[in-house]
């Protein structure tokens, strides 16, 4: 029997083993706790994995088979996380937002073998399940859902004992869907999860990390779940995202380290000082943050309430070119998100295919490795539109400036072209966003019979604001101190909410939609 006490944590993690490691060194320490009053200790985390993947065998299941996942932040995601990790399964993690329909799409679609369902979730489970036929077993978590077996007694009968045999197996996950149905990012080759026992990392073993986001999502799924677990660190998974709740469970479990994004930043900044100087947050070591642009008057205020201590990423489900940025190189480079080195080959191209001169805006490409490249899982087409030879694009928009810095101006999608001219809406978002009176800001392009498409900025107000015609005026006032004349908005519509991804990030699109009907954007 292997004897994972004395194994480096590195050797462990290369087969999916790592918690069987954490477990033989501290076995009694507590592993994940969740809101919901559960907690593992490490040795917990690893029996119950080990028993999952007996019972997934004893279904006849093996390598690279699929299991789809529709969870809420609760300990039980970390089992099947570490089950699949142990056993070679391709496990897809689903958005608990969408509908029954489109969560059954996805279960057919990733071939699942298996289907477990939180019972928070019953109604869209059941709805779900009869769109596939290849499932061997439905699993219900938390409590009964009509139709599904519970976890815990279906595998209370299988061993405990950590596998002889591991596989390291992973996730497969599905992009939001922004156009058409979502798709699996798919990895032939996939590369284990390591520790990070860097400098900034969890070098000690005993930091805790606060999962902010919905487990499911690509980012709060490796940063702030698979990283730090593997690494050894306790995990707290947060419910549903609040800005006083995350202060208070930094300051009652010393979390170290947490992924955040800029509207969670703007929300924690928008608290009154009384609440902000209750809690104790010296504990925090590093927050990482991305999935979307930060304003940099954000960012600043953050820096200087926390510390130095925010590290930017720039990346996606479909992977990254390397792009990374430290607070105190980005207060050198405010907006940026990094200056990867010359072997991550990132290109800015126009749309012939054409490097773009530096400081002009293009689409950003990067180079895929050589091994684990991405596909869309069942959908060559979306996979050939991705590259162009060796590089590919998230369909994001960018410059690099004078010292290989790169600037993230939006996406094609998203870009406004007035008067032939191209505007960046994230440009006039964030100038806009430094008015007191503005909570949130999504600019987008309607329509204009001369010009083809004017600006118009769709705004959220802070309480205490009142919408108006006298407010809008001020508004494009105000933004014109800020942004270039053409790119200001013309015009100013208010709401009670905007719409955003479970990220936070704002779903620019369906605030463009109405806009649009009975006409086309040409992009």
């Amino acid at each position: 029997m292997t004897d994972y006490a004395e194994m480096p944590i590195e050797q462990a993690a290369l087969s999916g083993m790592a918690i069987a490691a954490h477990a033989a060194r501290k076995p009694n320490r507590t592993a994940v706790t969740d809101q919901k009053d559960q907690s593992l200790t490490w040795s917990q985390l690893n029996s119950q994995a080990n028993q999952l993947v007996n019972y997934w065998r004893s279904l006849g299941l093996g390598i690279n088979d699929g299991v789809a996942l529709l969870c809420s932040n609760r300990v039980e995601f970390t089992v099947v996380f570490m089950a699949a990790f142990r056993s070679g399964i391709r496990v897809t993690p689903i958005n608990w937002h969408l509908t029954g329909e489109e969560i059954g799409y996805i279960i057919d679609n990733c071939d699942a073998s298996i289907f477990l369902a939180d019972m928070l979730f019953a109604d869209k489970a059941i709805e779900a399940k009869s769109a596939s036929n290849r499932l061997k077993a439905l699993m219900g978590i938390g409590g009964e859902i009509p139709g599904f077996d519970l976890l815990d007694e279906m595998i209370s009968g299988h061993s405990s004992s950590n596998i002889e045999d591991p596989v390291h197996g992973g996730g497969m996950l599905y992009t939001s869907g922004t156009t058409g149905r979502p798709k699996g990012v798919y990895r032939k080759e996939r590369p284990p999860t390591m520790p990070d026992f860097s400098m900034l990392g969890y070098t000690e073993g005993h930091e805790v990390a606060l999962c902010t986001g919905p487990a499911y999502h690509a980012a709060p799924l490796l940063i702030d779940v698979l990283t730090p677990l593997i690494s050894g660190a306790s995990l707290i998974l947060m419910d549903r995202w609040d800005p006083e709740t995350t202060l208070k469970l930094i300051d009652e479990h010393k979390v170290t380290h947490c992924h955040m994004v800029a509207t969670m930043f703007h929300r924690l900044l928008q608290l009154d000082d009384g609440t902000k100087n209750k809690y104790d947050i010296t504990s925090i070591k590093r927050i990482t943050h991305g999935a979307a642009p930060c304003p940099v008057h954000v960012k600043h205020a953050i820096i200087e309430w926390f510390g130095p201590v925010l590290i930017e990423y720039y990346a996606a489900t479909e992977g990254g070119g390397g792009f990374l940025i430290d607070s105190h190189e980005w207060l050198k480079k405010p907006g940026s998100v990094g200056c990867p080195g010359p072997e991550f080959d990132n290109r800015i191209l126009n749309d012939d295919g054409n490097a773009v001169n530096q400081g002009k805006v293009g689409t950003i490409y990067m180079r895929a490795p050589d091994s684990g490249r991405f596909n869309y899982y069942k959908d060559t087409e979306k996979t050939s539109a991705s590259y162009r030879g060796d590089y590919f694009t998230l369909g994001d928009m960018g410059y690099f400036d004078e010292d290989g810095y790169l600037f993230l101006t939006g996406r094609t999608a998203e870009l406004i072209i007035s008067g032939g001219v191209n505007i960046y809406p994230q440009e006039v978002d964030s100038g806009v966003m430094q008015h007191p009176a503005v909570f949130d800001v999504c600019t987008i392009g309607i329509p204009n019979d001369e010009w083809g498409e004017e600006v118009k900025s769709v705004i959220q107000l802070n309480p205490g604001f009142e919408a108006g015609d006298e407010l809008a005026a001020e508004l494009i006032e105000f933004a014109r101190a800020k942004v270039a004349n053409y790119k200001c908005p013309k015009s100013i519509d208010f709401v009670a909410d905007l719409p955003r991804l479970p990220t936070g990030k704002i779903q620019r699109r369906i605030v463009r939609e109405p806009y649009w009907q009975g006409r086309t954007k040409q992009i």
